[in-house]
């Protein structure tokens, strides 16, 4: 599965979300990524239940695909900060 296809799936299971996922250690490692994600839905949320909407949107790949994820994720406000 490529990027496009990860920051799909966040971007469909999180309300007016947009999602970011690259390679957290290099060109070469495919399982260790990184997404940022930018949504009014994380409005009130703590930061582990941000992330955790984030982890559910990926579902199985979070275990089959996947081996690391580095997670930010900001509201709109926050990001223009």
């Amino acid at each position: 599965m490529d990027f496009d296809a990860f920051e799909a799936l966040i971007e469909e299971s999180i309300a007016d979300a947009e999602a970011t996922v690259t390679r957290a250690r290099g060109a070469d490692d495919d399982d260790h990524l990184a997404a940022t994600v930018v949504s009014p839905a994380f409005a009130d949320e703590s930061l582990v239940d941000r992330h955790q909407m984030v982890y559910d949107a990926l579902g199985d790949h979070m275990t089959t695909d996947i081996h690391a994820l580095e997670v930010e994720t900001y509201t709109p406000e926050e990001r223009e900060e």
